[in-house]
């Protein structure tokens, strides 16, 4: 089950369990809209996979107990800002290949 982790890992905005901002790797990293695909060019810098949208947990109960309530989002903060430097280094090659094929 996906964690919902609070805010992007890079700037460390929040992002609660309703944000249509937050985007994700495979591996669950989770990064702002801005930073996923405007300072990391949709290449994870932790993984270097590609990003997608978090889906959103239903915040009513309408097929329990699959819903927020009763699986509630982390409260933990993975944070620690990236070198952007590095990652357009680590990135160059990487983004020209689809995320598919990665």
């Amino acid at each position: 089950m996906l964690e919902l982790r609070p805010s992007c890992e890079h700037c460390d905005k929040d992002l609660p369990p309703e944000s249509q901002d937050a985007q994700i790797c495979s591996f669950e990293c989770t990064f702002c809209n801005g930073c996923a695909h405007g300072v990391f060019e949709n290449v994870c810098p932790n993984c270097g996979g590609g990003f997608t949208a978090r889906p959103v947990r239903p915040a009513k109960a309408w097929k329990a107990p699959w819903w927020l309530g009763d699986h509630l989002a982390s409260t933990k903060k993975v944070h620690g800002p990236k070198n952007v430097k590095a990652h357009r280094e680590f990135a160059k090659d990487l983004k020209k290949i689809d995320p598919h094929y990665r």
